[in-house]
């Protein structure tokens, strides 16, 4: 079984190719719109969606040139409305005209499921940290549409406050990059920042809070903020953001009814190499298994969409129809209700 994926939820315009067996991507094309939005230090959506426009049909032809392919996938949700109307339009034009079946995915979905198709060693269940721009979820996932969440953020996603961060500092977008290059030169002990959530029972993050110190620690320095101010103060605040991470997820696991032998951490915050070194850590003291995809599968790509899709036709699911409508909110808490 070979399935197409589309996605366009919000920056990047991806098409991809994935079968059901190893080598499981066949193709995987991305147009990334860093350069558009870096202008404007955040993706602005009229510009994302009219980019979908321009570049899809040119994405998805390098995706499906010399293979073919049994159903057709695309992300319907959540995500920038501009952008998965074109994605999803595209997708069921495809499906009608093939004569194939079309699955609409979520995204976070599909970012909890990207481990499996990556390695062949992840098996249910497992625990897993989905950190992106727009969300963030500690989850129990105990199989394909089981899904137990654990924890989330009260206020922005952790991609979203190092993104903000990073424009408090002058540093172009995204955010997550600019702050880890910065702190690679940083003293993270300079700026004591206070860890959130500490003293709460929950499992749940806070960024606000942490975000409104920082902001007052730049306008503190004024006008005479150093390189040296600036490369401080993103170690500083990366090494409070991955230790409440940690924090919050040590909480998580106990709350998990079976035993935790496997952590994930996905999305476009699993690139960053101090949260993977201190999940890495955290697994080794844990007895447990750790295990982060490669970067490029971490960030938005349409191979995550095609390998969700091949779950659920494996778990016998009733494909979408074609009329099912784009969800710019579609939280993972509502997937199968």
């Amino acid at each position: 079984m070979k399935v197409l994926g589309i996605e366009s939820s919000c920056d990047e315009t991806a098409a991809a190719v994935v079968q059901d067996q190893n080598p499981y991507v066949l193709s995987n094309i991305v147009n990334s719109q860093i350069d558009i939005h870096k202008i404007y230090g955040g993706v602005v959506p009229e510009y994302a969606a009219r980019e979908h426009m321009r570049c899809i049909e040119e994405v998805v032809g390098k995706a499906i040139c010399n293979t073919d392919f049994d159903v057709v996938a695309a992300t319907t949700g959540p995500g920038l409305i501009g952008g998965l109307i074109v994605g999803t339009i595209v997708a069921k034009t495809i499906a009608i005209a093939c004569n194939k079946p079309f699955f609409a995915i979520n995204h976070l979905e599909a970012h909890i499921l990207t481990p499996r198709f990556c390695s062949d060693d992840i098996e249910f269940p497992y625990v897993a940290i989905l950190a992106s721009g727009g969300n963030f979820l500690f989850v129990d996932v105990q199989g394909v549409g089981m899904y137990n969440i654990l924890g989330q953020t009260l206020d922005d996603a952790a991609g979203e406050a190092f993104d903000k961060v990073a424009k408090m500092l002058g540093e172009p977008y995204p955010g997550g990059k600019s702050i880890e290059r910065l702190a690679q030169n940083g003293d993270d002990k300079r700026f004591e920042f206070a860890i959130p959530m500490r003293k709460k029972a929950c499992c749940d993050v806070s960024f606000s809070g942490l975000k409104t110190a920082v902001r007052t620690q730049i306008l503190s320095l004024g006008d005479s903020i150093t390189m040296q101010d600036k490369c401080d103060i993103a170690a500083s605040f990366q090494s409070i953001v991955v230790e409440m991470i940690i924090q919050q997820f040590v909480k998580a696991m106990r709350m998990v009814q079976h035993t935790v032998k496997q952590i994930v951490v996905v999305g476009g915050v699993a690139s960053n190499s101090l949260l993977r070194s201190k999940l890495e850590e955290l697994a080794i003291e844990s007895g447990i298994k750790f295990y982060a995809p490669p970067i490029k599968y971490c960030t938005d790509n349409a191979a995550m969409i095609a390998w969700c899709a091949i779950e659920h036709v494996k778990n016998c699911f009733i494909p979408s129809k074609i009329s099912e409508p784009v969800r710019p909110n579609w939280p993972l808490s509502d997937l199968y209700k």
